[in-house]
């Protein structure tokens, strides 16, 4: 099971980290974007070239660290067929590398859409009589709050093609409890009944290292509702947004952990990626902006096995 693959990758490196893939234009290192732009012309083609070249040194320079990468297809989604494209690729790549890859796509429909989405990002296509991988991450994250129909579809594909789920449960921006903190006539808050549900979907997908490939996505910036949330998922996987730039600590994370000290994997995305342009990396040359995402990660991954305790369980 992919969830299996991912525990073992956690340990093997001690660290329970993922970086996430999320470029911006402006933000990447100029002499990317400006040969980007003299071969194809301030033209989408050239911003795709320029996230494909950035995210295969981005993944080159972690991809001995962390297991895992998670590119946000939103990024790459706004310059149509050609951000597509290069989505594509950098999926590809990533797992050329040896990275297990998390689709951020946070898909969620009815059933049949959800299928194609399903069968798009984690299954196949079939045209003819022939199948068609087409973006073949290992996990993505899906929205539930359309109910189980709308979840059904990936949980199939889980099953058939080996693949994982991070749910929404509770994300990291600041207005989730508009909704997801709302109190439901049970007494439970929509989180906590998004948690039971989860805890259902996940029972047939569970691995020898006793976790579900149905896991959820609970944000560091929510320490006291992570709490609650790991009672009712106590052997569940959490995918943890918020560290670093959206001000989470490894002190918030570890209301996270599960009673092994484990079943997190936490993201960072501008921290690492944009970590060329921090002071505290100011001795690195922009043109070597993947030694400065090196250093982030390793930081990272130090300052994580502080709440990890046992490096060894990492």
């Amino acid at each position: 099971m992919v969830i299996d693959r991912l525990v073992e990758r956690i340990r093997e490196l001690r660290n329970p980290s993922v970086v996430g893939l999320d470029p911006r234009l402006g933000m990447i290192p100029g002499f990317i974007t400006e040969n980007a732009l003299k071969e194809y012309g301030e033209t989408p083609k050239a911003a795709a070239a320029a996230f494909l070249e950035f995210g295969r040194v981005i993944i080159d320079s972690v991809c001995d660290l962390v297991p895992a990468v998670k590119p946000q297809i939103a990024m790459y989604e706004m310059y149509g067929a050609d951000g597509m494209a290069a989505y594509r690729e950098t999926v590809r790549y990533a797992k050329g590398r040896g990275l297990i890859v998390i689709g951020d796509i946070k898909r969620g429909d009815i059933a049949s859409t959800a299928a194609a989405y399903s069968d798009s990002h984690i299954g196949e296509v079939i045209v003819g009589e022939t199948a068609h991988e087409i973006y073949g991450e290992d996990f993505i994250t899906v929205s539930p709050f359309l109910g189980y129909d709308a979840v059904e579809p990936f949980l199939l594909n889980c099953e058939k093609f080996g693949k994982g789920l991070f749910v929404l449960v509770k994300t990291s921006n600041p207005s989730a409890g508009d909704i997801q903190d709302l109190e439901l006539k049970n007494g439970r808050a929509v989180y906590e009944e998004t948690a039971a549900l989860l805890k259902k979907w996940g029972e047939k997908y569970i691995g020898k290292h006793g976790y579900s490939s149905v896991c959820a996505v609970v944000g560091a910036t929510h320490p006291e509702q992570a709490k609650r949330i790991r009672a009712v998922l106590p052997d569940a996987f959490f995918l943890v947004p918020g560290y670093g730039a959206q001000g989470g600590t490894a002190a918030d994370i570890a209301a996270c952990l599960d009673s092994r000290n484990s079943g997190i994997l936490v993201n960072s995305s501008r921290g690492i990626i944009f970590a060329y342009k921090d002071k505290k990396y100011a001795d690195v040359p922009e043109r070597e902006f993947g030694l400065a995402a090196r250093k982030a990660c390793i930081e990272m991954r130090g300052d994580l096995q502080k709440i990890t305790g046992d490096k060894k369980n990492g």
